[in-house]
């Protein structure tokens, strides 16, 4: 079965050669890669055709497109259309795939499953080093990231860094949402599962299908992701709930127990209590998470890691309070574009 791994690119000269190295060493090799770069303003493009002159022994056929300008789901577009497997593997740069990661991503359709899925959701893990950033770096993983075990296949909508899917089922999906910046595999997965609607979900589950990539390394960089994908989900509407409870909890509960701490009359150790279980209810899934992924880390390094987790878990919401709004305004500012309207379509 003819399988087309597809890649869209910015910027990833200093990294795109890891990726194309652990596509080298698959298991199962995909048949042809198509890659598509958005125009970028460093040495990727030429890195790549090095590389690949270098290395065709190692790779099947290799297609760059430049699509100076395109996003990410525009890239994804470009290059799903100009590939020619019925199968689509995506992913994306910066990220190392584990060895047998499109064995086990095509198995489904590999072994006969019925009935056939028409998509294959894969999984991604942190790719944690051991140098001097490793307790902030496990400490982000720990908190922004789930493991295995936090997954309900049901209910998994799964990032586009590994994911498979049929070429029809993304013809008839609408591909990949041009307009969203952020959040733009969401609405696809959710265009996916919409052509199956009597199942739970239309994805087949693939824990083993393993994509590793390195969480955010500071605060910055993490405050500006977040940001982004809040407004992402502002755009699309996503969300609403969660957004809500965060605005609640920061802006009436986290108040209103800090308030009777300052001014309460009365047992203000009721204030006190809220406040630890709060915190601790907060950071509990984060430091359990820890626990293992911070094996490799010193007693001290571990120690450091647990500190970081409810500063990194404040930053990410006031990051995505601050960007859901931004959102809402773009979102109301186009609100006669019926392309945005996806749960119309």
């Amino acid at each position: 079965m003819h399988v087309s791994v597809i890649i869209t690119i910015y910027n990833e000269g200093q990294s795109i050669t890891r990726l194309l190295d652990s596509l080298a060493h698959q298991t199962r090799r995909p048949d042809e890669i198509v890659i598509c770069d958005g125009g970028s303003m460093d040495d990727t493009v030429a890195v790549l055709h090095e590389y690949i002159r270098g290395g065709q022994a190692q790779l099947p056929s290799v297609r760059v497109l430049v699509a100076p300008g395109a996003n990410i789901s525009r890239g994804r577009n470009v290059a799903i259309a100009a590939a020619t497997g019925p199968l689509i593997a995506v992913t994306d740069a910066g990220v190392r795939l584990s060895a047998t990661w499109l064995e086990h991503l095509i198995a489904p359709w590999q072994n006969g499953q019925t009935p056939v899925p028409l998509a294959v959701a894969g999984f991604f893990l942190p790719d944690i080093a051991t140098d001097e950033r490793s307790s902030f770096v496990c400490a982000m993983a720990a908190t922004v990231l789930p493991l295995v075990e936090d997954i309900d296949p049901n209910k998994f909508l799964p990032s586009s860094r590994s994911v498979a899917f049929t070429k029809a089922a993304w013809e008839k999906s609408g591909g990949y949402p041009e307009w969203l910046d952020y959040s733009e595999d969401l609405i696809f997965d959710f265009a996916i599962n919409a052509q199956q609607p009597q199942k739970p979900t239309a994805f087949a589950w693939a824990p083993q299908a393993v994509a590793y990539f390195r969480p955010r390394e500071n605060l910055r960089s993490f405050w500006t992701q977040y940001y982004r994908y809040a407004r992402g989900d502002g755009k699309a509407d996503l969300w609403r709930k969660r957004h809500l409870i965060r605005y609640i909890t920061y802006g009436v509960l986290l108040p209103a127990l800090l308030g009777h701490l300052v001014w309460g009359l009365f047992a203000r150790w009721l204030g006190w209590v809220g406040l630890f279980v709060g915190f601790i209810i907060y950071c509990r899934r984060p430091w359990q998470r820890l626990r293992m992924l911070g094996r490799p880390l010193s007693a001290k390094q571990r120690i450091v890691a647990a500190l970081w987790v409810p500063i990194i878990r404040v930053v990410g919401d006031i990051a995505k309070m601050a960007g859901y709004p931004v959102g809402l305004w773009w979102r109301w500012r186009h609100r006669h574009n019926r392309t945005i309207d996806w749960r119309q379509q």
